[in-house]
């Protein structure tokens, strides 16, 4: 969710901060029913002191825990333009060990903590369906539904000292709960200005929307008679991630909504053929509005009903392990949705129950509320969110989206980032956000072995994904944002013969040290309406008319179809330590992405997937998908994006040539439009025989044939581009050629 980041648009809250009543921005510990312990003291906010020491002998003030062991300065080794934040360093992480020692102190630990979701909501217990909310805001509560016919005197909530109620619906005569399944239930608070107002529970697990009779959600008691039963074990992400990006709803050539149970049959085999080991779920929380392609969450813990049920996610990704593909979900943790009566909006009647009040509470340019990430109720009720999304559906790894938006207090709108590092360290920075993202890695990573976390981040903070212990934020990935604009600029404002395969080098290899990225050449963000996929910017109009394997191959469509391989293998062999792809894009899916809106009619035309292109022999996109999973599966075989000996050997302008080793593979690419070499010399490392692993312009790929895979090359042992060999091939115009060496 990054293309509309950086319009010109100020917040109101950089203009004047404002200010809450006396009393309204503190918050208190709670009191755990698992953890059993008093409760604590106010919190303070806006600052490095994260909550206050209730006991100086504390193991977690002295770090004995060995995550935390150290002063958060680890980083500054590897990186000396951070010496003088090394004050910063110190501080944050500081900040991030008080928040750890006190959850340990007030909750017992952050297993405990993260666990709310166990807590708080509906339950069937022996004694009947228990609710517990937290609302402060509120003076008097009750649960109503169906099962009490709205009733608001039938099931009173009492509340204790910290703003939490809680009620329990009697079981029925027979045994039964007292709220059947599939039950309406709403809760309804008298708020302190005598009004009352009505609110879908915030821990619901199921919510369903009547378009027919209002666009307003309805929450439903999920307790289903039979529950799924997981039938295969959990996957660990393998460290060569190539990512298949999907959206449930439009994976389907069919104009409306498509299904988890049809994602199941559907796609996960064709993911598993195209070779990719995990898929990226987007727009998988419950979210108002469907085009916001779910970046308005309503229901934090509740899979969109739009697919089917929440155990329909469940067979999904039990599924997808089966296959040993794991399964991500795109984390909207940056923002909430605005709405009120189905949101979290308002939710006791103030307007700081879950976020900060007045200016910095509100995202300006996207209508949504931001969270209080510095109150510890928030706090559990987001790290319980993700617990629940791993413990309830086995989930393996979190992108979390807007993470620039929550780390800097002007959410990086109409802000840009040269890359000098006091604008990561200093008064722009949102330390809460920080210090929640560092939480939230820290218990993933500390609980789930292997778990991966990815930002979205367009500022390029550093440390970002360097470990916690090390005083990094602790990501595991970050994606390469610039990387896709690098793309579309090209192919938008430069003619083929000045490509400048310097600055595509620079770019696709410009990360961070010790730091891995995610890279892409184009994701949702480059299909949605307003832009244009790559293979639209390449063939434009010529892919309604030309596509057909009995049509002429134009000089359009034959320029498109070669440097969309090439554009996607140099990406995936330079750019990154892990890949990903938006589903359709693998295969050169034409046109862009629109949901149904007023602006279209409500039409669904556009949110869709064309997965029927791809399985009509006639047309061509077959040969862009069987690229596609060439490549991906020589990556499972050399593992070129965990590898360490990335080389760029050339970079020749004049022939536009790149040519580079990683995985222990020789790769080199002619972009050159028009210009073919004989014997073109390229610099190895290693003597001995090459042979083709992979090329281009093989004719299982519509390409010309060109290249006899037969051949083997043979290293001259004499210094070239730096190395001590060298080797001799024909490149033909517009090809790349991956070489293996024996």
């Amino acid at each position: 969710m990054a293309g509309n980041k950086k319009k010109n648009i100020k917040p109101k809250s950089l203009d004047k901060p404002t200010e809450s009543p006396p009393g309204e921005e503190a918050s208190y510990f709670t009191t755990s029913d698992m953890a059993n312990n008093a409760p604590g003291s106010p919190m303070l906010q806006g600052n490095f002191e994260g909550p206050p020491t209730k006991d100086p002998s504390s193991s977690y003030l002295s770090g004995s825990d060995p995550e935390i062991s150290g002063d958060g300065t680890e980083v500054i080794k590897s990186d000396g333009y951070l010496e003088p934040h090394r004050e910063y360093f110190g501080q944050r992480f500081a900040h991030f060990k008080r928040w750890v020692r006190d959850i340990e102190l007030s909750e017992g630990g952050i297993d405990k903590f993260s666990r709310g979701y166990e807590s708080y909501g509906l339950h069937v217990t022996t004694e009947g369906v228990r609710y517990r909310e937290w609302a402060p805001g509120a003076k008097e509560a009750s649960l109503v539904g169906d099962f009490n016919n709205w009733d608001v005197a039938a099931n009173p909530m009492t509340r204790n000292d910290f703003g939490v109620w809680e009620t329990v619906v009697a079981n029925t005569a027979d045994g039964q709960p007292g709220i059947p399944h599939g039950s309406h239930i709403k809760v309804t608070f008298v708020t302190g200005s005598g009004e009352r107002v009505y609110r879908l529970p915030a821990w619901s697990r199921y919510v369903t929307q009547d378009l027919t009779k209002s666009p307003i959600y309805e929450a439903v008691f999920y307790n289903p008679p039979q529950r799924y039963t997981f039938k295969n074990k959990r996957v660990v992400p393998e460290a060569d991630l190539c990512i298949y990006e999907a959206h449930i709803g439009i994976s389907s050539p069919e104009g409306r909504v498509a299904t988890f149970k049809e994602f199941t049959q559907n796609m996960l085999p064709m993911i598993k053929d195209l070779g990719y080991n995990a898929v990226q779920l987007m727009a998988v929380m419950e979210h108002a509005y469907y085009a916001s392609f779910g970046y308005q969450v309503t229901s934090f813990f509740a899979p969109s009903s739009r697919y089917g049920e929440p155990d329909d996610l469940r067979e999904l990704i039990d599924t997808a392990h089966g296959l040993g593909i794991a399964v991500f979900l795109d984390v909207v943790h940056s923002h909430a949705c605005n709405n009120v009566e189905d949101g979290l909006n308002q939710f006791d009647g103030t307007d700081h129950c879950y976020f900060h009040e007045g200016g910095r509470g509100r995202h300006e340019l996207w209508n949504s509320r931001l969270f209080n990430y510095g109150h510890h109720e928030v706090t559990r009720f987001l790290l319980s969110n993700l617990r629940y999304w791993i413990e309830e559906f086995g989930f393996d790894g979190f992108r979390f989206d807007g993470v620039t938006s929550m780390m800097y207090k002007h959410h990086g709108i109409a802000y840009g980032f040269s890359g000098h590092y006091d604008e990561y360290f200093t008064g722009n920075t949102d330390e809460e956000a920080v210090v929640y993202l560092m939480l939230a890695n820290y218990m993933c990573h500390k609980l789930y072995p292997g778990f991966v976390t990815i930002a979205e981040d367009v500022s390029g903070m550093p440390a970002l994904c360097r470990s916690v212990s090390e005083g990094g934020v602790g990501f595991d990935y970050r994606l390469t944002m610039s990387v896709p604009d690098m793309w579309i600029k090209m192919l938008k404002e430069t003619r083929d013969e000045d490509w400048d395969m310097v600055q595509i080098a620079h770019q696709l290899t410009n990360r961070r040290y010790q730091e891995r990225a995610i890279t892409y050449c184009e994701s949702h963000d480059q299909a949605l309406v307003g832009d244009k996929t790559l293979a639209f910017w390449l063939m434009d109009k010529e892919m309604y008319t030309h596509m057909s394997d009995m049509s002429p191959l134009t000089p359009i469509v034959d320029r498109g179809l070669a440097l969309h391989k090439m554009i996607r293998l140099v990406t995936c062999g330079l750019g990154g330590e892990g890949y990903l792809t938006f589903e359709g894009n693998e295969f050169g899916h034409p046109e862009w992405l629109d949901f149904p809106r007023e602006g279209n009619g409500s039409s669904f035309h556009y949110a869709r997937r064309q997965f029927n292109l791809v399985h009509d022999e006639n047309l061509r996109y077959k040969y862009l998908y069987r690229f596609d999973r060439a490549m991906v599966h020589l990556e499972r075989q050399h593992h070129w994006l965990s590898a360490h000996d990335q080389w760029v050997t050339l970079k020749h302008n004049d022939d536009k040539v790149l040519a580079f080793e990683r995985g222990g593979l020789v790769w080199i690419f002619n972009f050159h439009p028009t210009n073919s070499y004989t014997d073109y010399r390229v610099g190895v490392a290693w003597a001995g025989k090459y042979n083709v692993a992979l090329c281009t312009d093989d004719a299982e790929f519509l390409g010309h044939s060109r290249i006899d895979a037969s051949v083997d090359h043979f290293s001259t042992p004499m210094e070239w581009n730096a190395r001590p060999n060298y080797i001799q091939v024909y490149l033909p115009a517009r090809t790349a050629v991956v070489l293996k060496h024996d």
